[in-house]
């Protein structure tokens, strides 16, 4: 999967939604096929927690392959999107359902991050249907003082 960076993404921090459509239309330009398919939405279930050492976001995503995912981390805000297939409708789409209640379409979410993580060493991985972001974090030094060294020029 080619790198986040090559991405146009916007520099205005505030501008979530066009960051979210720019991250939609990477996922068609790998399946343009599919521009008319993907038609739901869905909302999949999300964990974060922090640990001595990182913040970690947790999504259940059964049945999305990592091709389908996108992770964006800007200006303090971690953005996830993607799409979920619709599941087989039997052959040649001749079944009737009875009962639908799982997600199925495009989906985003975006959490704030408050604490200081290395947005260069993130990881996200997707493990039996487990996505998990993982952002490191690093010393707090806002408020913090810092000795700037005087060096001297000598006249010549």
């Amino acid at each position: 999967m080619r790198p986040l960076t090559r991405l146009p993404i916007s520099s205005d921090v505030g501008d979530v939604s066009a960051d979210v459509r720019r991250l939609f239309e990477d996922l068609l330009k790998q399946r343009p096929e599919r521009r008319h398919q993907i038609t739901g939405e869905c909302l999949p279930l999300l964990d974060v927690f922090e640990t001595h050492d990182a913040l970690d976001l947790l999504l259940d995503l059964p049945g999305v392959s990592a091709a389908s995912i996108r992770v964006l981390v800007k200006a303090g805000v971690v953005i996830i999107a993607g799409e979920k297939d619709r599941p087989e409708q039997g052959a040649r789409g001749t079944a009737s359902y009875h009962l639908v209640e799982r997600d199925f379409g495009r989906f985003a979410r975006a959490v704030r991050v408050h604490v200081a993580i290395d947005a260069a060493r993130a990881t996200a991985t997707l493990t039996n249907g487990e996505l998990r972001v993982r952002l490191p974090k690093i010393e707090e030094r806002r408020g913090q003082g810092l000795l700037v060294p005087i060096t001297t020029d000598t006249v010549r």
